[in-house]
């Protein structure tokens, strides 16, 4: 239906712990489709309803053609040796910094007809799952930054034109 704005860091909303998305009804299927829309523009891994202004628990993904979404999704699984990413944010724009993230992911969930979904994911998509994961629980990547990185990603967010 419609490609959604995105929120910025500072948002209370992207702070906020997401709600159940509740039974499927015609808010929550246009919810999907702006989530879908929205995830579909060049350079996007994946968005949390959050990030777009509403807190339900639920994201798209699009890494490598392969895009979908998830309602109510909970991380399941991760495997692998934590590797370190280079991790930006929609929500934090032209930003990004060195996130530590397993190199393995499940993720279960829903679809609007009630069917339940499991995505599963290595490198990018597994980083993905996580990220989105982290947005729906209130959290952004940057508190999962070491510290000293930490103060170096703030200072650049305040210097940021966006802020």
């Amino acid at each position: 239906m419609a490609v959604r704005e995105i929120r910025l860091f500072g948002d209370p909303v992207l702070r906020s712990v997401a709600a159940p998305a509740g039974p499927t009804d015609a808010r929550l299927e246009s919810l999907v489709t702006d989530l879908l829309d929205t995830v579909q523009l060049p350079g996007r891994a994946g968005v949390a309803a959050n990030q777009i202004g509403v807190a339900v628990r639920a994201f798209a993904y699009n890494v490598d053609g392969r895009i979908g979404y998830l309602l109510d999704p909970e991380l399941v699984e991760v495997r692998g040796e934590p590797e370190v990413f280079d991790e930006g944010c929609l929500s934090v724009p032209g930003l990004s910094f060195p996130t530590v993230r397993h190199p393995w992911a499940r993720s279960v969930g829903r679809q609007l007809d009630g069917s339940e979904v499991e995505v599963v994911g290595e490198g990018v998509l597994a980083e993905a799952l996580q990220h989105e994961q982290d947005h729906l629980d209130g959290r952004v990547y940057l508190s999962r930054l070491e510290p000293s990185v930490r103060r170096e990603a703030m200072a650049a967010v305040r210097r940021a034109p966006w802020f």
